[in-house]
């Protein structure tokens, strides 16, 4: 078994809106640690920061202070033409409105993030061999030219899925993935998660419900900006750690 590492590491992030007495603090002191290969939750209600923490470790913003290390890197301060880089070299994003280009089959929809990989800059040819190769992991090697809207909402979140892995990202971001779906549908997006869990990525995921939570092997809760708790969803039972102290709950 391969030895975990770090692969996101925050300290004291802040992130603050507007200015003086009229300045809103979305983040106030978070400090997280994620290893490779952990699938962890981010949960909280409606402003308790969690959209804003995504967007940070998304590298779709920047923390007003404080530092993310995402896979030994430190992302603070980076441009946001070198966040860009960092977006399509180590990160896959999964939405929960699913982001697909319309009138574009589902094989070009996985394609796009290879056109925009500055680094390898693979070929036409190379582009639609690893769209494939993902597209069959997913169970969609019979759909592959269909368009989003012949499409069903599962069948949709894993086009967006296999976009998410085409690029192999050391990290996979999954915001409300089961979202717009039905609970059958939601069941067998979250079965898929678990077999990319199982085969080694690390997953992040923001939801809302406790039960899609449980799934995962940690929840983190934000309250205010705050991490509230850590919720440990072993099989032996929840360790929660507040400020009290850590806890078994049945």
């Amino acid at each position: 078994m391969m030895d975990q590492k770090t692969i996101i590491q925050t300290t004291q992030l802040t992130m603050v809106y507007g200015m003086g007495e009229i300045s809103v603090a979305a983040l106030d002191g978070v400090s997280i640690q994620i290893q490779t290969g952990e699938f962890v939750a981010i949960m909280g209600p409606s402003g308790s920061g969690k959209s804003t923490l995504m967007n940070i470790l998304g590298c779709l913003s920047k923390p007003t202070s404080g530092s993310y290390i995402l896979d030994g890197e430190d992302v603070s301060e980076l441009s946001k033409v070198e966040l860009a880089a960092i977006r399509n070299q180590k990160l896959g994003y999964v939405f929960q409105s699913y982001n697909l280009l319309a009138r574009t089959s589902a094989l070009s929809n996985v394609m796009l993030p290879l056109l925009y990989d500055r680094q390898k800059q693979p070929d036409r040819e190379t582009r639609e061999i690893q769209a494939k190769a993902v597209l069959e992991a997913v169970g969609l090697e019979d759909r592959m030219l269909h368009q989003p809207h012949e499409l069903s909402g599962g069948q949709q979140q894993r086009v967006a899925i296999a976009r998410a892995l085409v690029n192999d990202p050391v990290l996979i971001l999954a915001d409300e993935p089961t979202g717009n779906l039905d609970s059958k549908s939601g069941e067998e997006i979250m079965d898929l998660l678990h077999v990319l869990h199982d085969q080694g990525r690390t997953i992040v995921m923001v939801t809302h419900d406790p039960e899609i939570a449980r799934h995962t092997e940690r929840a983190i809760h934000l309250q205010d900006g705050r991490v509230e708790t850590v919720i440990e969803n072993g099989r032996t039972g929840r360790i929660i750690r507040t400020g009290g102290g850590d806890h078994e709950a049945a």
